[in-house]
């Protein structure tokens, strides 16, 4: 039985990530892990996403031009990073105390839009007063990218909206 380029992808980054992320606060937990996996998908080849912007691995954008191909190594390094960098974003802008399943839900918002669209959303505003029910229901209006409504957006804000909610 022949396994997928993204199930390949998949089994090595969950290991890798795992293994390679610092001890400290709050850390992208597998349930964040999956979220980010699941709705991002894996390419080895450059690819322009929604928003047109060239893209390979789990999302990856930073230094990517239209004729890059990466390994599955390159790809779980990215990943890695881009994921610190969520967390970093996250670490630095929310003032609150986040539980694990919220942490989670917020990385992988920001791993997919940005810090600067997060930074400057309401949904970190309701965030940092601890309206926490607030925050996670601002994740359903991040559904357009290039003034388009994508039904795969839709998927990803109601998935982390509901882990968001989890326990609330």
């Amino acid at each position: 039985m022949k396994i997928s380029t993204a199930k390949r992808c998949i089994a090595v980054v969950i290991v890798s990530l795992l293994s390679a992320l610092p001890v400290g606060t709050l850390k992208t937990s597998e349930v964040g892990l999956k979220l980010i996996t699941d709705y991002e998908g894996c390419q080895l080849n450059t690819y322009q996403c929604s928003a047109n912007v060239w893209t390979n691995g789990f999302g990856h954008t930073v230094g990517v031009s239209p004729d890059s191909v990466v390994t599955h190594e390159e790809v779980v390094d990215n990943l890695v990073k881009d994921v610190q960098s969520a967390e970093a974003v996250i670490d630095k802008q929310v003032t609150v105390p986040l539980e694990q399943f919220q942490f989670d839900a917020f990385v992988s918002f920001v791993f997919n839009v940005g810090a600067g669209n997060f930074k400057q959303s309401t949904l970190l505003k309701k965030l940092n007063t601890k309206d926490y029910t607030g925050a996670c229901n601002e994740l359903t209006r991040w559904v357009y990218a290039d003034g388009k409504r994508l039904k795969g957006l839709v998927r990803r804000r109601n998935a982390e909206k509901e882990v968001c909610l989890n326990a609330l």
